[in-house]
C-alpha cells in the first residue's frame, strides 16, 4: 500500500472515512448541506488509487458543472492523484461521441449547437406561431425537458396531458409536439445537434453497438456521480449503459437539495438507489463544517415535518462550528423600503472592513435583483449579478486576457509579475483607484482587480512566475470556468446560489406568494420551493438575515406575510416567523426569541427594526406631537445638507419618531433610543436635546 494511503484517512471525520475506506461496491451517501461531501468522495477516489485497489485511469467521476468538475480535479491534484476523469455529463458524453462515431456512424460528429433560440424561433416561423424572446426561451426549456424525460414528438402529447403539464407560450400538447418536431427538422437541415443530443446519442450508440459499449466498460471500471439528487431519467439511462452489470458506483446527493424538478431532474434515482443495489453501503454524512450552530438549527427546523420528524431522505445536520449571531428576521413596508434597507445593513459592513465578496443577497426571481442593484448602487457598493455572463466570456476580461497573451512574448523578466499585470490591465482600460460609480462601469474595474490579485496570488505560490505561465493559468482557469474572487456584493437567484457560500447571506422578499412562488400549486410543487428556501439558508456560514416586505409598493396596504415554511421557527426568528401572526395585547410573549421585543403601549411582539426602533407596533396609535417630528426633521435635512449627506445617515425617520414620541430630556435617556449610538450621541444629542427641550418648554407657556 502506498504510504500516502493511510494519511488520506486520518484528514476525514468517521462518516467521511466509511466514506473513502470502501472503495469498491455500491455506496450510497446522503451528504447533508456543508457536511463535506466533495471532500469525503475526493479521499475516496485518492484512497482507491492511493491502495492499489483503483487504476487513476480507469475511474470517471461525473458531476453537473464544469467548475465542480475542475475543483475535484484540483482537490485529486492535491492529494497526488493524476489521471482521473473529472467531468461534467455532458463533457464525458460529447469526449464519446466524438471517439466513437466514425467507427459506429460514419465520418465526423455533427456541431454542436451553443444555443436552441435560433432553432427555436426558427420553428415557431415555419409553423407561423409568433413568439417573443421570453416564448422562444420559455419553447426551449420545454424542448429540453421533453429530451431529458426521453419524450419525442409522437409521445410528448400524452405524457404532458398525464402529467397536467401546460406548455408555455399560449400553445397545447399537440402544438407543442408539432414545434418540437419542427425544431428536430430545422437542426436535421443545419447538420447540427443540441446538448441534450450529445447524451441521446452516446446513449443510442452505446445501445446498439455493443463492442462500443464493450470498450467505454474496458476503460471506465469505477464510477463516482455527484449530485446525485439532480440526474435526470436521460442521464440516468447513459449512467447505466456505462455501468452495465457491474457494481463499483458511488453516487452521493442529498434529496433535501433537489430544486431542478422543473428540467426534469429527481431524487427518485437517489432515494431508490439502496432497491437497485441492495448490498449497497448507505452513508450519511450529517457535521455541518460551514455555518454556525445558529444558522445550522434555522436550517433543520425548516425540514422538520409538522409532527416533528424528518422529511423523506433529508439528513439532521449536526453544526461543528463555533457559535455565531442569531439569524434575524426583518419586516419592511414595502418592496423599496426592504431594499433600502438591505443596501443599507450591506454598506455597513462594507464599511466596517467585511469583504464585499463573502456577502450575498438571495431571491427567488431574477425580477428581484433590479432594486436590488439600484439600492446598491445608490449607496456605493460594488455588486456583481451571479448568473449573468460567465467570467471569461465578459468583453473585458477576454480584451485583457489577449493583451496579457501578447505581452508575455516580451516579458524579460525585470519587472515583478504583479507589476507588469497592472501594467498591461492599464491598457484594457483598468485604473488603479475604483471609480466613484457603481453598476456596469464598476463590475467591469472588479472584473480586471479579479486578474490583478490572481497575479499577486500566483507571484505568492512562486517567486519564479513570469507572464507566460500567468496566461496560462488563465486559460486553464477559463477552461475549467474557475473564475477568481471578484470583490463585490453577490447578487443571485437561490438557483443560481447553489453550490455557493459565502459569510454573510441576506435572504429577501421571504413572503407567501414569492416564498413558496404562486406558480408552486401540488405538494410536490410547494415542497420543492421549501427545499429551494433550505438551500438560501445553508449558503451562509456566519450572519444570516431573512426579510420581506409587508406591500410591493409605497402607501399600499400591508397585506403579505411572512413565508408559510418560516412556521416552527420562531424559536430562533422569533414570533413574526409565523406565518398569521397574533398580537396578544397586555402580556409579554415566553419566546426565548433574542429579536423579541414588547411594544411599550400593547405589550406585544415588534417584528420589524422599525417597530423596534420606535418601540411601538404599527397597530397601535403614535404617541407623538408631529410638530416636534415635523421640527426635528427640518433639523436633519440642514445637518444633512451641511455635511453633504443622505438625511437617513444623520436620523432615520423611524429614529426620529422614537425620539419625538419618548421625548428623552436628557443624554441617558436619548442613548437608550434604538439608532442613537456612541458616534451619532457625540456628534448630534446636544442639538437634538436642545431641540426637544426648546419645544417642550414652548408648549408649556
Amino acid at each position: 500500500m502506498h504510504p500516502g494511503a493511510d494519511q488520506v484517512l486520518d484528514a476525514l471525520d468517521p462518516e467521511q472515512r466509511e466514506v473513502a475506506a470502501h472503495p469498491r461496491g455500491p455506496m450510497c451517501v446522503l451528504a447533508g448541506a456543508g457536511t463535506g461531501k466533495t471532500r469525503a468522495i475526493t479521499h475516496r477516489i485518492a484512497y482507491g488509487v492511493l491502495s492499489g485497489t483503483y487504476q487513476p485511469q480507469r475511474v470517471l467521476a461525473v458531476t453537473f458543472t464544469a467548475r465542480a468538475a475542475g475543483e475535484m480535479r484540483t482537490r485529486l491534484r492535491d492529494l497526488g492523484v493524476g489521471g482521473v476523469q473529472a467531468r461534467t455529463f455532458h463533457a464525458a458524453a460529447l469526449r464519446q461521441l466524438h471517439y466513437f462515431w466514425p467507427q459506429a456512424i460514419g465520418g465526423a460528429a455533427p456541431e454542436v449547437m451553443p444555443h436552441k433560440a435560433g432553432a427555436v424561433a426558427e420553428a415557431g416561423g415555419r409553423l407561423r406561431l409568433r413568439l417573443d424572446s421570453p416564448g422562444v426561451r420559455d419553447l426551449a426549456s420545454e424542448i429540453e425537458w421533453a429530451k431529458v424525460s426521453l419524450l419525442t414528438p409522437d409521445t410528448y402529447a400524452s405524457a404532458a396531458t398525464a402529467q397536467r403539464r401546460e406548455p408555455p407560450a399560449g400553445l397545447d400538447a399537440t402544438a407543442m409536439a408539432r414545434l418540437m418536431a419542427t425544431y428536430e427538422d430545422v437542426k436535421s437541415d443545419r447538420g447540427v445537434i443540441d446538448f441534450e443530443d450529445v447524451l441521446l446519442l452516446t446513449a443510442g450508440i452505446l445501445g446498439e453497438h455493443q463492442e462500443v459499449a464493450r470498450a467505454v466498460r474496458s476503460q471506465y471500471r469505477h464510477f463516482v456521480v455527484d449530485e446525485y439528487q439532480d440526474v435526470n431519467r436521460l442521464q440516468q439511462t447513459l449512467l447505466d449503459l456505462w455501468v452495465g452489470e457491474r457494481d463499483d458506483l458511488c453516487v452521493v446527493g442529498d434529496p433535501a437539495q433537489t430544486i431542478y424538478s422543473f428540467t426534469g431532474a429527481s431524487p427518485e434515482h437517489l432515494l431508490g438507489f439502496r432497491s437497485r443495489f441492495p448490498q449497497a453501503r448507505v452513508v450519511e454524512l450529517v457535521r455541518n463544517y460551514r455555518s454556525t450552530p445558529q444558522v445550522v438549527t434555522l436550517a433543520n427546523l425548516l425540514l422538520r415535518t409538522p409532527g416533528g420528524g424528518r422529511r423523506s431522505g433529508s439528513v439532521e445536520l449536526r453544526a461543528q462550528r463555533e457559535e455565531g449571531p442569531q439569524p434575524e428576521l426583518v419586516v419592511a413596508d414595502d418592496d423599496p423600503a426592504e431594499a433600502e434597507g438591505v443596501a443599507a445593513r450591506v454598506a455597513g459592513l462594507v464599511a466596517d472592513g467585511h469583504p464585499a465578496s463573502e456577502i450575498a443577497v438571495l431571491f427567488r426571481t431574477n425580477g428581484q435583483s433590479e432594486q436590488m442593484e439600484s439600492a446598491l448602487a445608490e449607496k456605493g457598493v460594488p455588486y456583481l449579478v451571479r448568473g449573468g455572463e460567465r467570467f471569461f466570456s465578459r468583453k473585458e476580461v477576454r480584451d485583457a486576457v489577449l493583451l496579457l497573451r501578447g505581452a508575455a512574448r516580451t516579458d524579460d523578466g525585470e519587472v515583478p509579475l504583479p507589476d507588469l499585470v497592472r501594467d498591461v490591465l492599464l491598457g484594457a482600460g483598468w485604473t488603479r483607484e475604483p471609480p466613484t460609480s457603481g453598476g456596469a462601469a464598476r463590475e467591469r474595474w472588479e472584473s480586471l482587480s479579479a486578474l490583478a490579485a490572481l497575479s499577486d496570488d500566483l507571484a505568492a505560490t512562486d517567486a519564479e512566475a513570469r507572464l507566460p505561465g500567468f496566461v496560462r493559468e488563465l486559460d486553464e482557469r477559463a477552461a475549467a470556468q474557475h473564475a477568481p474572487t471578484v470583490q463585490g456584493v453577490t447578487l443571485a437567484s437561490l438557483h443560481a446560489a447553489k453550490g455557493l457560500e459565502w459569510d454573510t447571506v441576506f435572504l429577501v422578499g421571504c413572503s407567501d406568494g414569492l416564498m413558496p412562488i404562486t406558480m408552486a400549486e401540488t405538494p410536490a410543487e410547494i415542497e420543492e420551493e421549501r427545499r429551494l428556501l433550505y438551500v438560501g439558508l445553508t449558503r451562509a456560514r456566519t450572519r444570516l438575515v431573512v426579510s420581506y416586505a409587508r406591500a410591493r409598493t409605497p402607501g399600499a396596504k400591508g397585506t403579505r406575510r411572512p413565508s408559510r415554511f418560516l412556521d416552527g421557527t420562531e424559536a430562533v426568528l422569533g414570533a413574526g416567523a409565523r406565518s398569521t401572526p397574533k398580537r396578544r395585547r397586555g402580556t409579554s410573549s415566553k419566546s426565548s426569541a433574542p429579536l423579541r421585543t414588547a411594544c411599550r403601549v400593547c405589550g406585544g411582539d415588534l417584528t420589524t427594526a422599525k417597530e423596534r426602533t420606535i418601540g411601538r407596533c404599527t397597530l397601535c396609535p403614535p404617541t407623538m406631537d408631529e410638530q416636534l417630528f415635523e421640527t426635528l426633521r427640518e433639523w436633519r435635512l440642514e445637518t444633512a445638507k451641511e455635511a453633504s449627506v443622505p438625511a437617513y445617515v444623520v436620523f432615520t425617520d423611524a429614529t426620529l419618531t422614537a425620539i419625538a414620541e419618548r421625548v428623552p430630556a436628557d443624554t441617558r435617556e436619548l442613548s437608550r433610543i434604538p439608532g442613537v449610538g456612541a458616534a451619532k450621541l457625540e456628534k448630534f444629542g446636544d442639538a437634538v436635546l436642545a431641540l426637544v427641550k426648546d419645544f417642550s418648554e414652548s408648549q408649556s407657556d
